[in-house]
């Protein structure tokens, strides 16, 4: 495994595949990268990490606000491997696999949380990761109709004089209507609906018809990704639950607060939450007896990002301290909760219910509801 990033394989059942879906050729189309179960074929490469230059610039600007980093990154990340099969044929699935819209948080990007999702696909979820293009990437683009036209959408910092708030409400609206998009596409295809991938990747989206069960859908993000898939439950009847992973909770309106009526698992990181915030998850909570709050103590907000699986020294340099907690323990912990979370939601399978105790904050490293740390945005 090339670079200094070892992502760990998922731990289910299934081998997992992946690949990226790019429709429409305007910013109003989609892009999201689709991690799957699929067919073990000897000879399967595994995608790079940072899926082009251009991220390592887009991520070193945008996250870090440091340009010298990107060349760091580039030399120390540049070469590192997704331990899944790319472009793989799908596992086909009887009974069709539930669906996850992921959304990435704060100048991320598609394959940031490539280990999570990879751990959810093992265990026979199909997971799409959008990259969303209301500039919160730390970069994106689309393909023109003109061929082999890309347009880029660079990462943009609240504007001089704007309120942030407005800002980022903005996006977080945009965002939220992405991941409905998301679900219509697919939704689209179940219907029999054709839609090309304009990225030409051979593998064919219609393949997903009979293997998805779209009566078994959920929403899940991180950081500002976790604010919308709060936001996205409550605009689209079709989402069953709402896994947030250290939402950040500012951009939302109050008003929207007591109009979350489905569950949510908020699984939150020691160092990130404000007490506001954690005000705000609990009385948006008490709408719904199945909603939860849960604490993985000693990790901080990057650990449920890939970034987590960097050497020490390199995250030191770059986001300063880092968690105490081993960063497979933290993902082991995050996806169990996450899987028993949505095994009550969406009917997964039996042997998820043995991690419910983490629902409830019991077990080693978790906690219920939030202990208030210090809080760093």
């Amino acid at each position: 495994m090339g670079g200094m990033l070892a992502l760990p394989p998922g731990q289910g059942p299934h081998r997992v595949g992946c690949t990226d879906v790019m429709v429409g050729h305007t910013p109003q189309g989609l892009f999201l990268r689709l991690f799957y179960p699929c067919q073990a074929r000897a000879g399967a490469v595994q995608p790079l990490w940072i899926p082009r230059p251009e991220y390592c610039g887009g991520l070193a600007d945008a996250a870090l606000g440091r340009r010298w980093c990107s060349a760091l990154l580039s030399i120390a990340v540049g070469s590192c491997r997704v331990p899944v099969s790319w472009n793989e044929p799908l596992k086909s699935c009887s009974t069709g696999y539930p669906l996850i819209i992921f959304s990435h948080g704060l100048g991320a990007f598609r394959t940031l949380y490539s280990s999570i999702c990879t751990e959810l696909a093992s265990w026979g979820l199909v997971v799409a990761v959008l990259e969303h293009r209301d500039r919160s990437a730390a970069t994106t683009y689309f393909c023109t109709a003109q061929a082999g036209a890309e347009q880029w959408i660079p990462f943009q910092r609240v504007p001089q004089g704007q309120k942030e708030f407005y800002f980022r409400n903005k996006q977080v609206h945009h965002r939220a209507q992405e991941c409905v998009r998301a679900l219509r596409l697919f939704q689209g295809i179940a219907g029999g609906r054709t839609e090309p991938n304009i990225l030409h990747q051979g593998w064919d989206l219609s393949v997903l018809k009979d293997n998805l069960d779209l009566s078994r859908v959920a929403v899940m993000g991180h950081s500002f990704g976790g604010v919308t898939a709060l936001l996205a439950l409550v605009k689209e009847p079709s989402f069953r639950c709402a896994v947030a992973l250290d939402a950040w909770m500012f951009p939302l309106e109050n008003l929207l607060y007591p109009e979350v009526p489905k569950p949510v698992l908020f699984i939150n990181t020691e160092k990130f939450q404000t007490p506001q915030s954690v005000a705000k998850m609990k009385r948006l909570s008490c709408r719904n007896g199945q909603s939860r709050i849960v604490t993985v103590l000693g990790t901080v907000h990057e650990d449920q990002t890939d970034l987590a699986f960097l050497p020490g020294k390199l995250f030191s340099l770059i986001f300063g301290t880092r968690g105490s907690l081993d960063p497979h323990r933290a993902l082991t912990i995050t996806s169990r909760a996450a899987l028993a979370f949505l095994h009550r939601h969406l009917e997964l399978q039996e042997e998820f219910a043995q991690w419910d105790e983490l629902l409830e904050g019991v077990g080693d490293s978790v906690a219920p509801e939030a202990p208030l740390g210090r809080s760093r945005l």
